[in-house]
């Protein structure tokens, strides 16, 4: 039951040439850490509720979508649609993607250049004017030419019953239709919280975490993940080399980038491991068999197969820690105060798509309902649980 974290360094005492041989083992041993306020953890997440700006954007894009656009009897303003003849040189040789007829534009975009919209506001159809800017995305001056060949506004619909009824195709009513679209909203704003609720409270977690983590633990997750990404790279047919050079890394930036990232799963892993402790939660022998039966779909294999193949690789106690790890973070996710940029509370069981009552079973498989499998913080380790699972394909 001794956590080891790294290959001890043995120095043998006696025995060497006769005897029964007697030997020193250092062993550096996972630490454990303190996690002060762990269950005062507030955790801030985008509101999961559509606001009436919200709505009313979703409304006028789709007002906009059936809009007509009508010509204008004025001068141009903002938002109004404009046909134009546009011709751009830099020193007499013309401007690559800047000459063109009949072009399209609406004012208030802000492209061609900043003060583009700025030159063409106050203009009349049929007016040909000229000034000097700096084209987008470039360097350097151009002299322009543009003619406004049309100047158009876009006639939007008032929003009445019939033309819901006309042209949206799941509501009858402009009441049903608005209850409609805040549900939509309100279910992408969801998800968007739920993707972010597992990072937001273990990175919460590991900033309780004032101990450094072991090197040795940092250097083990690291190497995996290094590992991961280059085979992720090579499936793809990606050189990790002209990856690197087109994303301006060196391997050095590269190490230091991911060895952040191993940093704080270790710290999490480190917290997690003492929340689990400070709550007394166990992992017993029906919690290891659900786990036997998540791997044994996974890898196709037999329960008893992948089972068997835990205890002979001395496995079961890595298999046991992660499921623990699972529970301490299911506690936390049912426990922390979770609110939106207002400060308004956001209900915990919504976020988790069930109530703690509702699972009997605290591990894995809880976690997963949340982000799934690939998460880093959680499993800082959980190679080891697929390691193991492989052996049980391999031997079978």
């Amino acid at each position: 039951d001794v956590d080891l974290i790294a290959t001890p360094k043995v120095e043998i005492t006696g025995g060497e040439e006769t005897g029964v041989v007697a030997f020193d083992a250092e062993c550096e041993v996972r630490p454990t850490v303190a996690v002060p306020g762990y269950g005062g953890l507030r955790v801030e997440l985008p509101a999961v509720e559509a606001s009436d700006e919200e709505l009313d954007t979703a409304i006028d894009t789709e007002r906009r979508r059936h809009g007509s656009l009508i010509d204008a009897d004025r001068s141009v303003a903002i938002g109004d649609f404009v046909t134009l003849d546009l011709a751009a040189t830099r020193d007499d040789e013309p401007v690559a993607g800047l000459n063109t007829e009949d072009f399209s534009y609406e004012v208030g975009k802000g492209w061609i250049t900043d003060d583009f919209d700025e030159q063409l506001t106050g203009r009349d159809a049929g007016e040909t004017f000229t000034f000097v800017g700096t084209p987008k995305g470039t360097e350097g001056d151009a002299d322009f030419t543009v003619t406004v060949k049309s100047v158009q506004t876009l006639d939007l619909a008032d929003v009445t019953d019939d033309w819901v009824a006309d042209n949206v195709g799941d509501s009858e009513t402009v009441e049903a239709w608005h209850a409609a679209l805040r549900e939509r909203i309100g279910a992408a704003k969801l998800n968007q919280a739920r993707n972010l609720m597992i990072d937001r409270t273990t990175g919460s977690l590991a900033e309780l975490v004032d101990d450094e983590p072991p090197e040795a633990l940092v250097q083990a997750d690291l190497q995996s993940r290094v590992q991961n990404f280059v085979q992720q790279m090579q499936q793809q047919g990606i050189d990790i080399n002209q990856w690197l050079s087109i994303t301006g890394q060196d391997p050095s930036m590269f190490m230091d980038g991911m060895k952040d990232q191993a940093v704080k799963a270790v710290k999490v892993d480190l917290a997690l491991r003492a929340v689990a402790t400070a709550e007394d939660l166990v992992v017993g022998e029906d919690d290891l068999e659900t786990e036997y039966r998540r791997i044994a779909v996974r890898v196709n294999q037999k329960v008893n197969q992948v089972r068997k193949a835990y205890e002979r690789n001395d496995a079961v106690a890595d298999l046991s820690a992660q499921i623990r790890k699972s529970k301490a973070l299911e506690w936390l996710l049912h426990r922390i105060e979770i609110v939106d940029p207002d400060g308004k509370r956001i209900d915990n069981d919504l976020l988790l798509g069930h109530s703690e009552a509702d699972h009997d079973h605290a591990g894995h498989d809880r976690a997963e309902t949340v982000h799934g499998d690939d998460d880093d913080h959680v499993h800082s380790d959980a190679h080891l649980d697929d390691d193991t699972a492989g052996a049980a394909g391999g031997e079978a």
